[in-house]
C-alpha cells in the first residue's frame, strides 16, 4: 500500500498538469481566435473612416477647382481662412498654383514650394486626368513631410493651368485610433499599393510619414485578411501584434490595423495564471494527499482534508479577477439521479454578480428557485455538463435574469460529482462590437442601410426567395433634379433633401421591404416577396408620388422627381450583382426617355445602353486619338449657280468600323457633354484648312460651321473662336456661325452677350434648321442674325404640295424684310432648284450641287467655281441680272 499511493499521486499529478495545458491551450486558440475578429472588424472600420476622409478631401479639391475656375482666377484663399474657411488644425496649407507651380493664393504666405515637392504639379502638367493626387511633400510653412491633395486645374480650352494643393499633416489620417479598441501599442497605417507608408501611428505617437513602423509589409496579401505577424521580423519595435488589413473601395491605399499581442492576450495570461496557481495548488494537494494516503491509510480523512484545501487554494486564487467562480454540488436520489444542485463555495465577484454577499449565497439550491425561468434551464444545462464533462458558451441573458449583466461568458468543468462554473461579464465588449458592426451596415446621414448592409443581406434573401419559389424585386431610384439642388442650395441643403426622401420612401412601403442607400441620390428598395409586375408597378407609383411631394427648402419648394429601374427575380438575374445590373440598365433608359417614370428591366436594353456606352468610350477615345475629320459641301449662288460659301461637316473615321454616321454619334456626344470638345476640334480644323488655302494662294470662301446647344450654352464660343483664329491668322469674316433656334431659346440677355461676341471678331450669325424651332420674328429682330437657313424638310415639299412653296415664300418675305439672306438645305432636283430661283431664294446647298467632300476634292470644286451647269447665254443673263442685284 506505500507503493501504491505514490504511484496514484503521480498518475493524477500527470493528469492534472495534461489537463491543465490542453486546457491553456483551448484558451489561448480562443482568445487568438477573438484577437482575430476584433482586428479585422477595426480594419473595415478603419477602412470606411478612411474612405469618409479621402471622400471629403476629394470633395473639397474639387469644390477648390470648381471655385477657382469659376471665379475667373479671383478666388482669394487668404481671405478664406480671414474668414473662418480652412482653419482647422489639419490643413497645414491651402493652395493653388500656376502652370509654373508659383503659388497664386494660399493660406499660408510663400514664395515657392521647397525642393522635390513640385513633382505633382509636373505628374498634372503631364496628364489631362483631373482626378485627384494623393503624395507626400512639404509645406514651405512646416519641416515635416504632409500629405498633399492635390487636383489639376484648366483654363477654358482645357489646357492645364495650375493645381489646387490641400496639405494635411499626417496625424489627420491617424484620427481613428482610441486606446480603447487599440491599447497602448496598437497600430494603425494608411499603406499606397506600392507600399509607402503615408500615415502611422504607434500607441499614442503619430510618426512621421519619414518614418514607417514596418520592417516589411509582405504580410499583407489580397485586398483584406489577419495574421499574427513576428515583431522582429515585421515591425521596429519588435512588438508581437496581431494584423489585420482591408483595402480602400475607389482608392489605392489599404488600411492596416494591428493589436499588440501583449495586450489582446492579456486576459488569457490572467487566466493563464489562475490556472497554474490553481494547478499548483492541486498539484501540492495531491502531494500532500499522497503523503497522508502513505503515512495514515485513513481514505475519509484524506478526502475531507483534499476538499477543504481545494476550496481554500480555489478561493486565494480567484478572489483577485472580476469573473465569478462558483463550485456546485449534484445532489442525487437514491438511484443515482441527480435531482438538485447546491452551491457549495463562491468567489466575492461571483456574489455580487447575484447582488449578494458569498455567505448569503452559499448552501442555495437550485430547485428552491426552480420557479424563476433562468433557473430552471440551468438545472438542465447543468445536468448536461455533468455528461458532456464541459462546456463553454457565450450567452445573451434576457432582461429578467438575476445578474446585473446582458452578456456572460459561462465555462463549467467537471470534477467527480461536481461543477466548476465560471462567469465572464462581457456585456462591454460585444456592445462594442454591436456597435461596429452597426457603423459598418448604416449610412451616416440617412440612417438607411448601405451598400455593405445590402451585399451582405441580398444573397441571403434571394436564397430564401428561391427555395420559397418565390419572386422578389429591385427598385433602382436615381432623384432627379438633385444635382440641382446640391450645386444651388449648398451640400447642408442636399443632405436634408436626401435625409426627407429617406424618410418618404420608407414610408410607402410594407414593414418587411428595405430601403438602402447606395450613395449620393441613388437609392434601392427591395420588395420581398411580390406576386406580380404590376404589384411592383404600384409601390414605384406610390415611391415616384412620394418623391414628386416638393420639398421645403428655407421656405422654398423644389420639385424634384425620380427614375426607377426594376429588375424582378429569378427572372431578371439568379444573383445579386445581376439584378442590381439590371435594375441600373432599367433606371438608365428611364433617364435617356426623359426621367421621372419606372420600368421594367428588358434584355434588349442592355444592347442599346451597351452599343450608347461603347459609342460614348470610343468618342472619348476618338478625340484623344484625332479619328475625326472634317468634309465640307459647297452652298452657290441660286441664280448663277456659283460657290460663295461651303458648310463643315464633322465625320468620324473609325480606325476599324471606317466611316461612323453622324446620326449615330452626334446624339450620343450631345447626352455625354462631348459635343462641346468636338465642336471646339472642329473649329480648330476649319481654321487649320482655311490656313492651308491660303498658304496655296487661293481666294478663300466664307466655311459655316455648326455650333451646337450645349456647345452654345457653356458660353464660350466666342473665347474658341478667338483662340483659333488668332493661332492659324485666319480673319473672322471667313467663318460664319451656324446656332439652331433652340439653342437662343434659354436666358436671352446671356445669348444676346454671347453673340454679340462672336459678332465682334467679324464672324457671320446664322439661323440652322429654320422652321424647326420656336423663334418668332421679334426674336429674329432682336438677334440681328445675318441669314437664315430653310430645313430640308420644307425644302423636300417643294412641287409636291402648293402649302410648302406658300410657306419657303413666307420666309423669305420675313428674311428679306429684316436684311437676312436665305440659303436652303436639302435642294435634290432641277424643279426645287427652280422653284427656289423664282421665289428669289439667296442659295441653295444640297446633293444636286455636291455631297459633302473632303478638303481635297472641296479644292478641285472652289477652283471649278461655278457647279451649276447653264447654257452660256443663261449664265451670261444671270450674271447680268446678279450684277444688277449688287
Amino acid at each position: 500500500m506505500i507503493l501504491v499511493w505514490p504511484l496514484v499521486g503521480l498518475a493524477l499529478l500527470a493528469s492534472l498538469w495534461a489537463i491543465t495545458h490542453l486546457q491553456l491551450n483551448v484558451e489561448r486558440a480562443v482568445a487568438q481566435k477573438h484577437a482575430l475578429a476584433s482586428a479585422a472588424s477595426l480594419s473595415r472600420a478603419y477602412a470606411q473612416s478612411l474612405v469618409r476622409t479621402l471622400e471629403q478631401m476629394d470633395q473639397m479639391t474639387m469644390e477648390l477647382k470648381y471655385d477657382w475656375e469659376h471665379s475667373k482666377a479671383t478666388l482669394s484663399l487668404e481671405e478664406s481662412r480671414r474668414n473662418g474657411l480652412y482653419t482647422a488644425p489639419q490643413f497645414a496649407m491651402v493652395a493653388i498654383l500656376d502652370r509654373k507651380g508659383r503659388p497664386v493664393t494660399a493660406t499660408v504666405p510663400f514664395e515657392r514650394l521647397p525642393s522635390g515637392s513640385a513633382e505633382y504639379v509636373l505628374k498634372h502638367w503631364r496628364s489631362n486626368a483631373s482626378a485627384l493626387r494623393i503624395g507626400v511633400g512639404r509645406s514651405p510653412a512646416a519641416a515635416a513631410p504632409l500629405i498633399n491633395f492635390t487636383r489639376r486645374l484648366e483654363d477654358r480650352n482645357g489646357e492645364f493651368d495650375g493645381v489646387v494643393v490641400v496639405a494635411v499633416d499626417p496625424a489627420y489620417l491617424s484620427q481613428f485610433y482610441d486606446s480603447f479598441n487599440f491599447g497602448q501599442h496598437g497600430l494603425t497605417a494608411m499603406l499606397s499599393d506600392d507600399g509607402e507608408v503615408f500615415s502611422a501611428r504607434v500607441g499614442a505617437a503619430v510618426l512621421p510619414v519619414s518614418r514607417t513602423p514596418f520592417i516589411d509589409t509582405a504580410f499583407v496579401e489580397g485586398e483584406s485578411g489577419v495574421a499574427l505577424s513576428a515583431g522582429r521580423s515585421t515591425f521596429a519595435d519588435r512588438e508581437n501584434r496581431f494584423v489585420a488589413w482591408q483595402a480602400l473601395k475607389a482608392y489605392p491605399f489599404t488600411a492596416v490595423i494591428g493589436l499588440a499581442a501583449s495586450e489582446v492576450l492579456r486576459p488569457y495570461e490572467e487566466t493563464r495564471a489562475i490556472y497554474m496557481v490553481i494547478a499548483g495548488a492541486v498539484s501540492g494537494l495531491l502531494l500532500l494527499f499522497t503523503i497522508i494516503a502513505s503515512v495514515l491509510s485513513v481514505r475519509l480523512a484524506w478526502r475531507q482534508h483534499q476538499s477543504e484545501g481545494v476550496r481554500s487554494a480555489y478561493r486565494m486564487a480567484t478572489e483577485g479577477t472580476s469573473d465569478g467562480f462558483y463550485i456546485v454540488a449534484a445532489i442525487r436520489n437514491h438511484c443515482g439521479t441527480i435531482e438538485d444542485f447546491e452551491l457549495v463555495d463562491c468567489n466575492e465577484p461571483g456574489a455580487h454578480f447575484f447582488g449578494l454577499r458569498r455567505e448569503q449565497l452559499l448552501g442555495l439550491r437550485l430547485q428552491a428557485r426552480a420557479q424563476e425561468p433562468y433557473f430552471a434551464e440551468l438545472i438542465g444545462i447543468y445536468r448536461e455538463a455533468m455528461e458532456t464533462g464541459c462546456s463553454d458558451v457565450e450567452i445573451e441573458l434576457p432582461e429578467s435574469n438575476p445578474f446585473n449583466l446582458r452578456w456572460i461568458r459561462r465555462r463549467l468543468v467537471r470534477s467527480g460529482d461536481r461543477l466548476a462554473v465560471t462567469l465572464q461579464d462581457i456585456s462591454r465588449s460585444k456592445s462594442h462590437e454591436a456597435d461596429l458592426l452597426r457603423v459598418a451596415n448604416e449610412d451616416g446621414l440617412t440612417g438607411l442601410p448601405n451598400r455593405h448592409w445590402l451585399g451582405r443581406f441580398l444573397p441571403e434573401a434571394l436564397r430564401q426567395a428561391g427555395a420559397a419559389n418565390s419572386m422578389l424585386a429591385l427598385l433602382f431610384i436615381d432623384l432627379d433634379g438633385f444635382k440641382a439642388v446640391n450645386d444651388t442650395r449648398g451640400h447642408a441643403e442636399g443632405d436634408a433633401v436626401l435625409c426627407a426622401a429617406a424618410l418618404r420612401l420608407k414610408s410607402v412601403l410594407r414593414p418587411g421591404d428595405h430601403v438602402v442607400r447606395l450613395g449620393g441620390d441613388e437609392f434601392v428598395v427591395i420588395l420581398d416577396p411580390v406576386d406580380s409586375d404590376a404589384r411592383v408597378a404600384r409601390v414605384a407609383e406610390r415611391v415616384a408620388a412620394a418623391v414628386e411631394e416638393p420639398f421645403l427648402l428655407d421656405g422654398e419648394r423644389h420639385k424634384m422627381g425620380a427614375s426607377i429601374g426594376i429588375s424582378v427575380y429569378p427572372r431578371d438575374g439568379a444573383d445579386p450583382a445581376t439584378l442590381l445590373k439590371n435594375a441600373d440598365i432599367a433606371m438608365y433608359a428611364v433617364k435617356v426617355a426623359g426621367k421621372g417614370h419606372h420600368r421594367f428591366y428588358q434584355p434588349e436594353l442592355f444592347e442599346v445602353i451597351r452599343q450608347r456606352r461603347d459609342i460614348e468610350q470610343n468618342l472619348v477615345a476618338a478625340l484623344e486619338e484625332d479619328q475625326f475629320t472634317v468634309y465640307y459641301q459647297p452652298r452657290v449662288d441660286a441664280l448663277t449657280g456659283e460657290m460663295c460659301s461651303m458648310e463643315a461637316l464633322v465625320r468620324w473615321i473609325h480606325p476599324q468600323q471606317g466611316m461612323v454616321p453622324p446620326l449615330e454619334f452626334i446624339p450620343v456626344a450631345e447626352s455625354s457633354g462631348l459635343i462641346a470638345q468636338l465642336g471646339a476640334r472642329v473649329i480648330d480644323m476649319v481654321c487649320q484648312q482655311l490656313a492651308q488655302w491660303k498658304s496655296l494662294g487661293l481666294e478663300l470662301l466664307p466655311v459655316s460651321i455648326n455650333v451646337s446647344a450645349h456647345q452654345f450654352g457653356r458660353g464660350d464660343v466666342d473665347r474658341v473662336l478667338a483662340v483659333a483664329l488668332a493661332r492659324y491668322g485666319i480673319e473672322g469674316r471667313w467663318i460664319e456661325v451656324e446656332i439652331t433656334e433652340s439653342a437662343m431659346m434659354g436666358d436671352q440677355n446671356d445669348a444676346l452677350g454671347q453673340l454679340a461676341a462672336i459678332r465682334s471678331q467679324g464672324v457671320r450669325l446664322l439661323v440652322d434648321d429654320f422652321g424647326t424651332g420656336y423663334s418668332s420674328l421679334s426674336q429674329l429682330q432682336k438677334f440681328a442674325m445675318d441669314g437664315l437657313k430653310i430645313d430640308r424638310a420644307f425644302t423636300l415639299e417643294l412641287g409636291k404640295s402648293k402649302q410648302g412653296e406658300v410657306f419657303i415664300r413666307a420666309i423669305l418675305s420675313m428674311a428679306h424684310a429684316l436684311g437676312m439672306s436665305v440659303v436652303a438645305e436639302g435642294v435634290e432636283t432641277v424643279q426645287q432648284l427652280e422653284i427656289l430661283r423664282a421665289l428669289q431664294c439667296n442659295e441653295v446647298q444640297g446633293y444636286l450641287i455636291s455631297r459633302p467632300v473632303p478638303a481635297e476634292q472641296m479644292l478641285e470644286l472652289m477652283r471649278k467655281r461655278f457647279l451649276i451647269d447653264l447654257p452660256e447665254p443663261v449664265l451670261a443673263s444671270y450674271c447680268a441680272i446678279a450684277n444688277i442685284a449688287k
